[in-house]
């Protein structure tokens, strides 16, 4: 395809997925209201939020706009999910003429597969959230009061979703590279422990504030999916045809060159 026309397509699917996303927030800054509540719930089980108001969980803003800004950034979000079909398609269609058609197949089961996955990921996080902010909050001190600014709050629960929702595409990862053959299952064996303290210091790294309660429950469902990739691998590794060379030294020479050269 020349050069021009690609950049064309480029140019047309990137048009049809920021129409979705911009029709998408406009969905989305109709459903504030209960998208907004959906978002507060888990600092609202949280004993820091009747602080300032009694039987009212209360978070704080500071500026004039920043609940217009609170507002679009809901809105986005709402926007980028209710779109995914359409621009996730549109990014798909356009890499897929690269891929050759074993790639494309597995390439469709990588994606069934990863868009659960990043829900199930984000669903833990919204789980465990209160908890890691009653175990955050509660650090300060007796004569202290929390109050938290609304625009820190929306960027807490995103990153907190974001992170661990691609979190748990990373065995998903391991698996596709094993099945295009760019990973083995022996490679992987090999630094199982390395991977596995690598799992809790990558918790402790991306999770906000280090907390340990967000970095265990990051790291154990992680370890998990790992050992379920592993197992994908060696029962696929098992089922595939035995190569008959596999065992030969990288300077010893295969039956096929022997007998080439004893006929020569």
């Amino acid at each position: 395809m020349p050069l021009m026309e690609h950049l064309r397509e480029l140019r047309n699917r990137l048009l049809i997925a920021t129409i979705a996303v911009v029709v998408g927030i406009i969905v989305g800054w109709f459903v504030f209201d209960p998208v907004w509540a959906f978002i507060k719930a888990p600092f609202c089980e949280t004993p820091q939020a009747r602080v300032l108001r009694e039987g009212a969980c209360t978070l704080t803003y500071s500026g004039i706009f920043q609940s217009f800004f609170l507002t679009l950034k809901v809105s986005a979000m709402v926007g980028l999910i209710v779109a995914s079909p359409v621009w996730l398609y549109q990014l798909w269609a356009f890499v897929t003429p690269a891929l050759y058609r074993t790639e494309k197949r597995y390439s469709l089961t990588f994606l069934a597969l990863a868009i659960p996955l990043f829900l199930v990921g984000a669903l833990l996080a919204y789980l465990i959230m209160d908890t890691s902010l009653a175990i955050m909050l509660g650090f300060s001190p007796t004569d202290a009061v929390a109050t938290i600014q609304i625009d820190e709050y929306v960027n807490y629960v995103l990153i907190m979703l974001v992170i661990f929702g691609i979190s748990f595409e990373l065995p998903l990862l391991l698996v596709f590279l094993n099945i295009i053959g760019a990973l083995s299952r022996s490679t992987v064996t090999k630094h199982r422990r390395t991977i596995i303290v690598g799992m809790f210091a990558f918790g402790a790294i991306i999770t906000p504030g280090g907390d340990p309660f967000a970095m265990i429950a990051l790291a154990l469902p992680m370890i998990a999916l790992y050992f379920l990739a592993e197992l994908f691998m060696y029962v696929r590794e098992r089922r595939m045809p035995a190569d008959e060379f596999a065992g030969l030294d990288d300077d010893e020479a295969s039956p096929l060159e022997e007998d080439s050269g004893s006929t020569r």
